[in-house]
């Protein structure tokens, strides 16, 4: 098998899906990789670390397509760059399939078999190969490095001679993994923190890590069975929104990470509280590209609203790139050495991770999420089905076999 490696379009996308490390023990288990010239550049791996470690370099995008059975990318991939795929080959991609309609059916008329690595689910056996976290590890990080240098105030407690000054206070809302990351650089720096999320669960998880949990007073969890964050009632709403206004007055900084699934990111920070924090706040807003968990938040600008900063955050982890791509490159391996055999490609929808991220093949949308959000019946499944293999497709005349 062998997997193409493409330089992404976006000008700010700086990550590589796989970096030279990795090609080595993906050749230990037969399975080759493509690379196309000046994809990992800036992640800084050159054409010549990946042709050191036994890939091959091919000039340009169409010629790394061609001399490849599948294709990895980092970004969610557009309708031309689905038109560009070979017809029956392999793509690893986040494709977000619940609401890109249109991507998952041009993916189905292609007969691409695609793999939403966004959706490989949250077992402890996956959490090797869940790219999600990994991002999110990166973000977390950054986002307080970034709302350090927008901020006109120290983070520690400093003890000098001309006095002592006062830690920053810190509020994350949301403690998935982006915001325990945010939480733990927050600490190493110095700051006093605090952690808001509607999932109870974590409160041991926050306070481990030093930080005070934010309470609401109800009996109410929002926790799903797959460890997400769900939607909650009118009234826990209400609860939370008082609580959160309490702490947001005193923050000096606030990173926001809540999100739910699918849908657009709850509003956490209203306008109402933005005017109540103090003049030269900063407000990172990890949640921007799905509207934001702060009012007023703009994706992929800085603004500055009530006197407070608010960065609404988009691709951070590419600001880590070398590290970004190194964790993703590793999640990407695990995944390759558990989906195939002998550098083939096994499909076994009895697997669990298997069944949960294959999202097209031959033609169907085979991953029942996804077709019940497309008004698609339940594909039946017979107990005794055995693993399906998934043909190579031979690279046209011409091309790099």
């Amino acid at each position: 098998m062998k997997i193409g490696v493409l330089k992404e379009a976006a000008s700010h996308e700086r990550r590589v899906p796989i970096v030279p490390d990795s090609v080595k023990r993906l050749g230990q288990k037969k399975i080759e990789v493509v690379v196309e010239a000046g994809a990992g550049e800036r992640a800084l791996s050159s054409d010549a670390d990946y042709t050191k470690e036994g890939a091959s370099v091919v000039a340009g995008q169409p010629a790394a397509i061609a001399a490849a059975d599948a294709v990895m990318r980092l970004r969610i991939p557009t309708l031309d760059e689905v038109a560009t795929l070979k017809e029956g080959s392999t793509l690893f991609a986040p494709l977000l399939p619940l609401v890109n309609h249109d991507l998952v059916k041009a993916l189905a008329a292609k007969k691409v078999t695609s793999f939403a690595v966004d959706f490989i689910p949250r077992t402890t056996v996956a959490q090797m190969m869940d790219v999600l976290s990994s991002q999110a590890t990166a973000a977390g990080y950054y986002a307080v490095v970034l709302a350090a240098s927008q901020l006109p105030r120290f983070f520690p407690m400093l003890i000098t001679a001309a006095g002592t000054i006062a830690p920053a206070t810190l509020l994350v809302l949301g403690a998935g993994v982006a915001g325990l990351s945010a939480i733990g650089a927050g600490k190493r720096l110095g700051a006093r923190v605090e952690a808001f999320d509607v999932r109870k669960v974590v409160k041991e998880q926050v306070e481990s890590l030093g930080a005070k949990f934010v309470e609401v007073d109800s009996d109410e969890d929002a926790q799903t069975a797959g460890g997400y964050a769900k939607e909650v009632s009118e009234e826990y709403k209400k609860k939370q929104a008082e609580a959160i206004a309490r702490h947001v007055a005193k923050a000096d900084v606030i990173i926001c990470t809540a999100l739910i699934p699918g849908k657009r990111a709850p509003v956490l920070v209203t306008e109402e509280m933005v005017k109540a924090m103090k003049p030269g706040s900063v407000v990172v807003d990890l949640a921007a590209e799905q509207g934001g968990n702060c009012e007023g938040c703009e994706a992929g600008k800085t603004v500055v609203k009530h006197g407070v900063t608010i960065v609404g955050a988009l691709d951070l982890p590419s600001n880590l790139a070398v590290h970004a791509s190194q964790m993703w490159s590793r999640n990407m391996e695990k995944l390759m050495f558990h989906l195939t055999k002998d550098g083939t490609l096994k499909l076994d929808m009895k697997d669990e991770i298997t069944r949960g991220c294959l999202i097209t093949h031959g033609g169907e949308v085979v991953q029942d999420r996804v077709r019940e959000a497309l008004g698609l019946a339940k594909v039946e499944r017979p107990a005794e089905a055995k693993p399906a293999e998934a043909k190579a497709v031979a690279a046209p005349a011409g091309g790099a076999t």
